[in-house]
């Protein structure tokens, strides 16, 4: 089952890696039973803790969102991440024989790399029914340099190139990454002066 390798990314990452490079899973496949069902848990939790549970920075009162608003970032979020995703997941394909990858021939490695590489960001969504920013802030952050670490241990295995060109290779991946979180930043910006910004209510 691909969700039993998101266990296996935390206490075994090599053996694990060898064993999504074994699998060649149809990247649609991939995509379905991995990403749409574990990119769900940020939104969902967001949801309840922006809409139900409230925040406060300081001594200022509990602040909430409208179900409604609330409902719409957690969609918008939701999109996003999948987008997100698949992105990375091309660019990896797309960069990899620049880089001598000897495995660029098949489709579902790129995805699965962006996929299971994303794994701590996916699970760290779980943080989110506790909304305290600064605490969010270390989980998401904590996520994300794993996250990074995992995508540099994966690329030699799953792509077939040496250890020495998954540096080079993983820093370009990762202004990728940038790049497509900045563009959800402007999106979200967009987004919210076309009038689909967050509404929020005192708690």
């Amino acid at each position: 089952m691909l969700l039993s390798h998101a266990f296996g990314l935390f206490t075994h990452p090599e053996d694990e890696w060898v064993s999504i490079k074994k699998e060649h899973e149809h990247p649609t496949r991939l995509y379905v039973a991995y990403v749409v069902v574990l990119a769900a848990i940020a939104p969902i939790c967001a949801y309840i803790s922006t809409a139900h549970f409230g925040w406060s920075i300081g001594s200022e009162r509990l602040i909430k969102l409208t179900e409604i608003s609330a409902l719409q970032m957690s969609v918008l979020t939701y999109l996003a991440m999948l987008v997100g995703v698949f992105a990375l997941g091309y660019a990896i394909n797309w960069m990899a024989k620049t880089y001598g990858a000897k495995e660029e021939h098949v489709p579902s490695n790129g995805i699965a790399l962006a996929a299971y590489s994303c794994t701590p960001l996916f699970l760290a969504g779980f943080a989110l029914l506790y909304p305290v920013p600064w605490f969010n802030a270390v989980v998401f952050l904590a996520a994300a340099c794993y996250g990074a670490w995992l995508m540099y241990d994966g690329l030699p295995i799953v792509m077939g190139i040496e250890k020495e060109r998954a540096v080079m290779y993983g820093g370009a991946l990762l202004t990728v990454a940038l790049v497509i979180l900045v563009s959800t930043r402007v999106g979200s910006v967009i987004l919210w002066n076309l009038g689909l910004g967050p509404v929020f209510v005192s708690g």
